[in-house]
């Protein structure tokens, strides 16, 4: 795997071109300034003057409570306390609910060129899908080497050797209906307590078979083939058949899990011979996980059979 980027930023004018805030105050270059943090900070203990264990690196949001508390504070307490929410490392300010902008903050942050920012948002839908999207863009990632497909709506991340056939499974399955996400390289995020993967855009919607070459699957299979993102539910790890080895025969053996970005992953073997229809072995084993995410266990009812029959045949 490569190494893991923790040095992303978000700056402030992707968050106002997502969302189509309002500019308040500071220039356009104040929408420069960036953020690292995935959360907001509702300043009520700023704004009393408390402010020792403040995280400042996160985005302000003033709602409905906070303006009617700036309206009863006195203009010296207002002058004392703005600086500390319009500082050099606040990435910047956001009014809900289209509340009117304090005018002697609007003072302070143009003085220090600084972006507040407005909104007819709730605040609450406001702090919710700042922080998704914050999350979602500063998330942490990493690169795979393997072939992510939605199988039955499970995110199936295939991975093992080279030379183990994984791109011609993926076919096989595209064949079947299935969905592919990304071959060879897939690059993971965490999100959520989640994994999701996506192709990186230079080969999106390809597939590459020995002997064949590129596949372009969208033109070969329809735009239906393809898709953007999905959820690691999965990992399936082709290997090569081994007659000495142990491999999972009832399914009461503990579950395997993969570590991705700290997140760990229900995986499964699966050995690989001649002979052996792998895309239809991964549509059952995909089918069987979403069984016992169902709670039905196979090994449970096969075991509660054997002690019926042996049940039965001792009353004999």
């Amino acid at each position: 795997m490569s190494e893991m980027i923790y040095d992303k930023k978000v700056t402030i004018r992707e968050i106002v071109q997502f969302f189509k805030f309002r500019q308040l105050t500071g220039n356009d270059a104040a929408l420069d300034r960036w953020t690292v943090v995935p959360d907001i900070n509702r300043p009520g203990f700023e704004l009393c003057g408390f402010n020792k264990i403040t995280e400042p690196r996160r985005i302000v949001v003033l709602g409905n409570k906070e303006i009617e508390f700036i309206a009863n504070m006195t203009e010296a307490e207002q002058r004392e306390r703005f600086p500390m929410l319009t500082d050099g490392l606040t990435p910047a300010l956001i009014i809900t609910k289209n509340n009117p902008l304090p005018p002697i903050l609007a003072e302070i942050a143009n003085k220090n060129n600084f972006p507040i920012l407005g909104t007819s948002f709730e605040t609450y839908r406001l702090v919710t899908d700042i922080i998704t999207f914050l999350d979602e863009k500063l998330a942490r990632e990493d690169t795979m080497s393997g072939v992510l497909m939605d199988v039955y709506g499970k995110g199936v991340l295939l991975v093992g050797e080279s030379g183990m056939g994984k791109s011609e499974t993926a076919l096989e399955l595209i064949r079947r209906g299935h969905i592919l996400i990304a071959d060879d390289r897939v690059d993971v995020q965490h999100i959520h307590n989640k994994i999701f993967g996506h192709a990186p855009d230079i080969i999106k919607g390809m597939l590459e078979i020995r002997g064949i070459g590129i596949i372009d699957v969208e033109k070969m299979f329809g735009a239906s083939a393809m898709g953007e993102r999905t959820q690691v539910d999965l990992v399936i790890q082709l290997v090569q058949y081994d007659a000495s080895a142990e491999y999972n025969r009832i399914g009461d053996e503990a579950q395997r899990y993969t570590r991705i970005l700290d997140v760990l992953v229900p995986t499964i073997i699966l050995p690989i011979s001649a002979g052996r229809n792998v895309g239809v072995l991964i549509e059952s084993a995909v089918t069987n996980f979403r069984l016992q995410e169902a709670g039905f266990n196979s090994a449970n009812e096969i075991r509660g059979r054997f002690r019926r029959f042996s049940s039965e045949g001792g009353e004999e």
